[in-house]
């Protein structure tokens, strides 16, 4: 079941956070983009999801829990996910500033079942990223994100742009990982009801999709958005090139 913690690993992150980590080049430059955007980040606020996924004909289910905060120019997110029998599958944060750009993690932590953590340090003096666990770096030119902070600058992005947020509109981001970086393209694909958990109910919502490059077996990540709980995501869904799946719904929002 190696391969399920990778899945799990990957849906869990945003409530979470990231995908199964491949090995990449470093980008060419003009596959770091670097571009100020108006941003309005969402109340502080802890999210607790269900789970759902499939490998190979197994069903597992299980929760997830999701602290956001912000104030006081910083921001941390805390993510951990557990499933029955098992117990706690994944724990990921990320934790820094808010600049001109948004969200400016200062750290990416990564643990994952029956592995050592992980992680990512962004050097804003020296505006270097690197890696407890590998040699690769990148430069910091702004706008950055991580695995865990990237839905929520997502989030604070469509919160600030609710007209330009529309169907077929495509963001770009570069996203770093537990051992690399590479680009993101998200695109807004409409406007979609929802069936959140029994507290919450059905919920009109804001489809974005995240597609790996052709050629990668990187996993497809869709999030749904809901503008009428602060944007935040009510359901994630990620699927790999197999069509094994982590799907998560959200099932309580506790503002803080």
């Amino acid at each position: 079941m190696n391969k399920m913690w990778k899945l799990a690993g990957a849906g869990l992150l945003l409530a979470a956070s990231m995908a199964p980590v491949l090995a990449h080049a470093a980008p060419a430059a003009d596959e770091h983009p670097s571009q100020v955007r108006p941003f309005n980040l969402p109340p502080s606020a802890d999210l607790a999801y269900s789970i759902s996924a499939r490998q190979r004909g197994f069903t597992l289910n299980g929760d997830a829990t999701l602290s956001w905060r912000q104030g006081e120019g910083k921001y941390t997110i805390n993510t951990d996910s557990r499933v029955a029998l098992l117990g706690k599958l994944t724990e990921n944060r990320s934790q820094g500033t808010i600049d001109s750009f948004g969200l400016a993690p200062n750290e990416y932590y990564d643990k994952r079942f029956r592995k050592d953590p992980v992680t990512a340090t962004f050097d804003r003096e020296a505006r270097t990223i690197s890696f407890s666990d590998g040699k690769k770096s990148y430069p910091i030119k702004g706008g950055e994100q991580d695995r865990v902070s990237i839905s929520w600058q997502l989030v604070a992005l469509a919160r600030a742009a609710k007209d330009k947020f529309k169907t077929g509109s495509e963001w770009d981001f570069f996203v770093v990982g537990p051992h690399d970086a590479d680009p993101w393209t998200f695109r807004v694909i409409g406007r979609e009801k929802v069936q959140a958990g029994a507290a919450i109910g059905t919920v009109d919502t804001v489809h974005v999709l995240r597609e790996p490059p052709p050629g990668s077996k990187d996993q497809t990540l869709d999030i749904w958005l809901a503008p009428s709980l602060e944007w935040y995501p009510v359901k994630l869904r990620f699927v790999d090139n197999e069509r094994d799946y982590v799907e998560q719904t959200l099932e309580k929002i506790t503002k803080r």
